[in-house]
Order: structure tokens, then sequence, then C-alpha cells
């Protein structure tokens, strides 16, 4: 088969790992990729966005699947152009189509598909610019800290936790009088906080029939101990071991099966991932978000467990054969840990030279900000490398990403050096 993976960060070249492996592969291209994907397969200057580039490069080639990494093109509707053109309408896309895409698309969206499909979830309320009073009285209701989230797409920034209610109703009213994130925040919604540990489980699915992929605990601060500003995801830990059998058995049972009834009830086509973000409350699974994507850094630490050939996966989710497929998993645990340039978050500077990435040992490196410049490998986002590595016990999966994060070296680097460290003390406390 000949594949494209759409995108450029860590995801896609975690897929672009795995699929590079599989004895159905003849070739694979990355649009527009990385640094990394360069070693899997070919990268094509395309933007994951520019479906009519895309539409030429995939006939020119003979592309047999397309799978699309991040949401922007999934809510621009790339599944729906695919099968509306006569062209193209028989190539496999793995990822929804536009209308499955609103469940990331619009907070507002999957709020009420939760809702009207009894999916547990904190309870919310969405504002506009013309309801901004009645938002601001709806926060007097709520007990600190509050959650306000921006309806649309906003480059995973969109969601703010504000502890006091002054801070939450200037937050409120900038996202809504003063479009913080822009159009995405021309509705906002906004949730009562929930108390817990959070954790994302995936779910692959060909719109009948589905599959429960590892779980991921992912951390999102920028700062040790979870402080600082959120960012797109310092480092990932999978599996979770405060989500055993019995809580992955709840969350099929009152999430993942309700979505995907939920969606066949409502003519909603999907072929793809599901990113159920959860709260575990007290043993009890509690819908934070939908994503229509894998998650990233999860994805690195997820995606290298499957044992199973992904293009065969992939090939069942777009025959609707996922059933008959068996997933296998690596019972290792694998802890990714992200390093990030200086500053970011917020401003960041680019083309800082890496070194060090042939010295590296024991663990799986994954490209998500990088390109190349010559030969020499640079720097080309906020976050850079993702480092993964499996281990028998936590400790020895992240002292192998650890060691190796301070073999690679560029200008500013910054990395988390907690990532796990909640997770071994709860267990520690159990036992």
């Amino acid at each position: 088969m000949n594949v494209l993976i759409l995108g450029n960060g860590g995801r896609e070249h975690a897929f672009a790992y795995k699929i590079s492996q599989s004895k159905k592969l003849e070739n694979l291209y990355i649009a527009p990729g990385n640094a990394g994907t360069s070693l899997c397969g070919t990268n094509v200057d395309i933007s994951a966005s520019d479906f009519e580039g895309i539409k030429n490069f995939v006939w020119k080639n003979n592309i047999d699947m397309v799978v699309v990494g991040p949401e922007d093109p999934l809510v621009k509707g790339i599944y729906d152009f695919f099968k509306n053109d006569e062209v193209l309408k028989d190539i496999a896309i793995i990822g929804p189509s536009k209308a499955g895409a609103q469940l990331e698309g619009s907070k507002d969206f999957s709020k009420e598909f939760m809702i009207r499909h009894k999916i547990p979830t904190a309870r919310y309320q969405t504002f506009n610019k013309d309801t901004l009073q009645e938002g601001l009285k709806f926060l007097e209701t709520l007990s600190p800290p509050y959650v306000l989230k921006a309806d649309g797409l906003a480059a995973g920034k969109g969601v703010v936790i504000p502890n006091t209610l002054d801070e939450a109703k200037k937050e409120l009213t900038e996202m809504l009088a003063h479009a913080k994130f822009g159009n995405a925040s021309a509705k906002v919604v906004i949730e009562e906080f929930l108390k817990g540990i959070e954790l994302s489980v995936f779910v692959l699915t060909d719109g009948k029939n589905y599959k429960i992929l590892p779980a991921a605990k992912d951390y999102k601060r920028i700062g040790e101990g979870d402080v600082g500003l959120n960012t797109g995801g310092m480092g990932a830990v999978s599996p979770v071991p405060f989500a055993d059998a019995d809580f992955i058995k709840k969350v099929e049972e009152r999430v993942a099966i309700p979505t995907l009834k939920g969606l066949q009830q409502e003519g909603i086509v999907y072929k793809g991932f599901i990113f159920i973000g959860l709260m575990n409350c007290d043993g009890e699974p509690q819908v934070i978000e939908y994503n229509c994507r894998m998650g990233d850094p999860e994805t690195e630490v997820v995606i290298p467990r499957i044992k199973t050939d992904l293009l065969e996966l992939f090939e069942a989710v777009a025959t609707e054969n996922l059933h008959n497929i068996k997933l296998e998993v690596d019972e290792r645990i694998a802890t990714t840990v992200m390093l990030v340039s200086g500053g970011y978050p917020e401003d960041y500077e680019k083309n800082k030279t890496i070194t060090g990435l042939d010295k590296t040992h024991d663990s799986i490196i994954f490209h998500a900000g990088t390109k190349l410049d010559g030969t020499n490998v640079v720097t080309n986002g906020g976050r850079v490398i993702a480092i993964t590595s499996f281990g028998n016990s936590m400790e020895e999966a992240i002292g192998k990403s650890m060691k190796n994060a301070e073999i690679i070296s560029y200008d500013k680097k910054n990395y988390r050096k907690d990532i796990g460290q909640d997770l071994m003390k709860l267990e520690k406390v159990k036992h």
C-alpha cells in the first residue's frame, strides 16, 4: 500500500515509525513531516490543510490511504472532501467526517452530545457576546476553580482555569467581549470543576466496531509539580496505574459504547480515533472533552505499545472489519519526556541546532518541532523532541528517557524532570 500521513508533529512521527514497519507498506509519504519523519518515509512539502495540493499528490502517487494526524483538516472536512470527489472517493481516509470532527471542533456541540446520550460529564452552560451578563451571573453559582473553554479550536490553548471569581469574570469578558482567542471564543462553555486525576482513553472505530487502545496520562503544565502555563503536553505515561481493568470497563460501558451508538443514531460517519479526555473522580469516569484524533504526546507512548500491524488496523477501519483484527499490546510501561524550546509556551526562538541525537540509546526519539537545515537538524517549534522509553517499571522507563534528555542538546533546551513521579508516589501509597 502507498500511504500518506498528514501532519508534522510527534504524533505523525509515531504513526510513520509504526507504519514503516508494516509488511503491507510499499511507499510512505508525510506532508509536510519533520526531520524525524524523513527517516521513515518521504516528506512532501504540502500543508495538511491544503486539500487541492493533497488531492493532486494523492492522484499522481497512487495513494491508497490517507492517515490524518491533526484536528484542523478533520474539522475543515477533509473526509467529506475525499468522499464527495469522483477521483478520490475510493481512497481510505483514517479520520472522521466533518460532522464527527465537531466533537472536537465545537465544545458546545460535544457537551450537548454528551447530555443527549447520557454520557457522564460536568454541569455546564454556553454563552456568547450577547449573553455575557448571564455568563457572569452563572459563574457566581459555581465554586472555584472555574473552567472556561473557548468553543472552537484554539491550538490547545482555549481552556482557562481561574482560581477566583474575579479572575473568572475577567477571563470570560476577555474571551467574549475582546475575542481573546479570536473566532474560537465567539462562544464560551463554562463548566463546573471536577476533582480527580486526569487521563486519556483512546478508541479506534470503523463506525460500527471498535478497539479500546491503551490509556495514557499526559502532563500539560510547563513547570514541575504541575505549575505554570498550559502547554501542548510535556510528557506522558502508559498504562495508567489508577486506570485498572474495572475502571476501563466503566469507561467502555458508560462512555465509549454510548458515544459510538450516539454517532450511529445521529447518522454521523466516524472512521478513526476518538480521544476521550477523562477525570477519574473516586473511581468514576467523567468526560472532560473529546478530540477527533490521537493526542500528542500520548501517541508517542500509546502507538509504540501496539504490537499489531498498524496498517492492518487502519485497513480494517476503512473496510469496517475491525472486529476481525486482534489487538495485541506490549505489557511494559512506556514513558515519554518532551524537550521544548526555551520560553515555550510563550515566545521562543527557532532554528537552534540539535546535537546528540546519534548518541542516544535505549529510547525511541520522536521529532515534534524539527526540520532539516542542510545536514543539521534544527528546532522548528515549541515542543521539539519526545523521548519514549520502555521499562518493566515506571522508574526504569523514566530513567532511560531522562538519561537521553541530558544527551540531546540545543540552546535553551527545557524539559520537566518529574514526569511520572506523581504516579510512582500513588503506587507506593497503594502498596
